[in-house]
């Protein structure tokens, strides 16, 4: 392959394929001057593409595109359960696979990976709603229903459509660090940052009527990272008792109120290594972290790395 300054996306779109699933895939990557990635929209054919509820893709690409691609993408489509893989497709994502092309798919996307074996031995998930299906259906991967997306190295699954989003901003995390990643999330206005690990779906689908206050909370708080921020100051920003707020706040994000406040700092963190020459000490300082040995610790924990570390393979 011809090198490129570029990184090139090809997006697979398959018979019954949703139109959201198809569209995040291919509007997330768009090439605007920000953006350093170029998109391929590819069938099994160039042509027309039947997809789910009347629609259809006009796709200007054959599976020649996936030779071409550094990252393939597999939007979901209707009734996996009852669609068959092709051979051609199943050959060209394994030989994609073998070149070392990293391959991810939105929510029933996962079980064309599946049946190319590719997910085999692996931790994987899909939507809710078919995580038994492909737990039934391929026995040797390891279905984890309660996670929005699952990064297991070159091959990432992710669940329902809306966590196709936290995917995407996932890969251009791994590929161009947290900055970028905040500047799409801002323009597709959505969250930031939502771990992989996130459970796919609330207890209670309908949110609080608290729910845009404390969205203006956590708005505030990350303008006061650096503050004192604790359970009683969030909760009377938010106009509630601390007890009410900590039990909304989790129900509403499903975290803890100060474990959604270490992991903003945490990603505030990775911004000023990735984008300033601050020493780890000042850092900790300007995220309320306060001391360089309480960021190594926390930063190790949820990061996995050291802040050195992390910053220098952004700087190389």
């Amino acid at each position: 392959m011809t090198p490129s300054p570029d990184h090139r996306v090809g997006v697979l779109v398959l018979d019954g394929a949703k139109a959201l699933d198809v569209g995040i895939a291919a509007h997330v990557f768009a090439k605007r001057p920000s953006m350093p990635y170029e998109v391929r929209v590819c069938g099994e054919h160039p042509g027309t593409v039947d997809g789910w509820n009347g629609l259809a893709y006009a796709v200007s690409h054959g599976l020649e595109a996936l030779t071409w691609a550094d990252t393939i993408l597999v939007p979901g489509y209707r009734n996996p359960a009852d669609t068959g893989t092709s051979p051609g497709v199943i050959d060209a994502l394994r030989t994609a696979y073998d070149r070392g092309t990293r391959i991810a798919a939105i929510s029933t996307g996962a079980f064309t990976l599946a049946a190319a074996g590719l997910l085999d031995g692996r931790r994987a998930t899909t939507h809710w709603h078919y995580t038994e299906v492909m737990r039934d259906r391929y026995p040797e991967i390891d279905v984890d229903e309660n996670v929005l997306f699952v990064d297991a190295g070159q091959v990432l699954t992710s669940a329902g459509a809306a966590s196709g989003i936290d995917l995407c901003l996932h890969l251009i995390r791994r590929d161009h660090g947290v900055g970028l990643a905040n500047h799409v999330a801002r323009r597709l206005v959505s969250a930031p940052y939502r771990s992989g690990g996130q459970a796919q779906y609330l207890p209670h689908s309908i949110p609080e009527p608290l729910g845009d206050a404390f969205a203006n909370t956590r708005s505030w708080a990350l303008e006061h990272l650096r503050d004192d921020l604790t359970l009683t100051a969030l909760a009377k920003q938010a106009n509630v008792s601390a007890r009410t707020f900590s039990r909304r706040f989790a129900a509403d994000t499903g975290i803890t109120p100060m474990q959604w406040i270490l992991r903003a700092r945490i990603d505030h963190a990775r911004e000023l290594l990735e984008r300033t020459d601050l020493t780890v000490t000042q850092i900790a300082e300007s995220t309320g972290l306060g001391t360089d040995t309480n960021l190594r610790r926390h930063f190790g924990r949820i990061i996995g790395t050291s802040p050195t570390i992390y910053r220098n393979t952004f700087h190389e």
